[in-house]
């Protein structure tokens, strides 16, 4: 069974920073594109970071550019998500994606709390 699992959220100031780890186990970690998204309450789930299988290309959503950094350790089958100058906008619970099209697979972590307050 395929599993992805978040750490590394919790309570931070405004101006702190975090850094999101994700955990991929029993899939080709390395075939797949990973991506964090976030849903914060009230509002739906968007993405803000995505990273192609060989992490020779980036995404970002607006919003965070400049401030957040998504990189991946293949031999880790892990994902990071380095969160800088975060604001209380930024509160949310972030998920883990995993998405390899040519097989059409797509999986999620559960997800891992951040909230920006002082």
């Amino acid at each position: 069974q395929v599993q992805l699992v978040e750490s590394g959220g919790g309570l931070v100031q405004p101006g702190g920073s975090l850094r999101l780890s994700c955990v991929g186990s029993n899939l080709s970690f390395s075939l797949y594109d990973m991506s964090w998204y976030r849903q914060a309450p009230g509002k739906e789930r968007e993405s803000i970071a995505r990273i192609s299988s060989t992490g020779g290309i980036t995404n970002y959503f607006d919003s965070v550019k400049g401030r957040f950094t998504i990189t991946r350790a293949n031999a880790k089958h892990t994902v990071y998500l380095q969160m800088n100058s975060l604001n209380p906008e930024d509160t949310a619970v972030y998920y883990c994606n995993a998405h390899w099209a040519v097989a059409n697979l797509n999986f999620w972590g559960k997800g891992t709390q951040v909230t920006v307050s002082s």
